[in-house]
């Protein structure tokens, strides 16, 4: 089976978010940063990578992401908080394959 990602994108720090899942972060991220996706990340222009975590499987992705959707937003803003503090776009790390572990600084 293949790996998952649950990431989060954000249009600014504490502003609009966005849950998804995929199994491949690069390419989706690729896609939402240029506007490839039609919908919700595009209409409100929410392109950054503040969160992901990485799942052994697809199905345990996307059964996170379900449970993250609802979750109050002051948790999700506690949970990037957390991972990314100064709510940078993890982007270019994953670009060049650099893995952020939570609470670290990216680059």
């Amino acid at each position: 089976m293949k790996q998952g990602y649950v990431y989060i994108l954000a249009s600014e720090r504490n502003g609009t978010l966005y849950i998804g899942v995929t199994s491949n972060l690069v390419g989706r991220i690729y896609q939402h940063k240029n506007k490839l996706v039609e919908g919700f990340t595009n209409k409100y222009q929410v392109h950054n990578l503040v969160y992901y975590e990485v799942h052994d499987r697809i199905d345990e992705a996307i059964a996170r992401e379900k449970a993250l959707k609802f979750w109050k937003r002051k948790w999700k803003l506690k949970l990037v908080e957390e991972f990314n503090p100064e709510w940078c776009d993890l982007y270019d790390c994953l670009f060049e394959g650099k893995r952020l572990d939570p609470g670290s600084s990216p680059g």
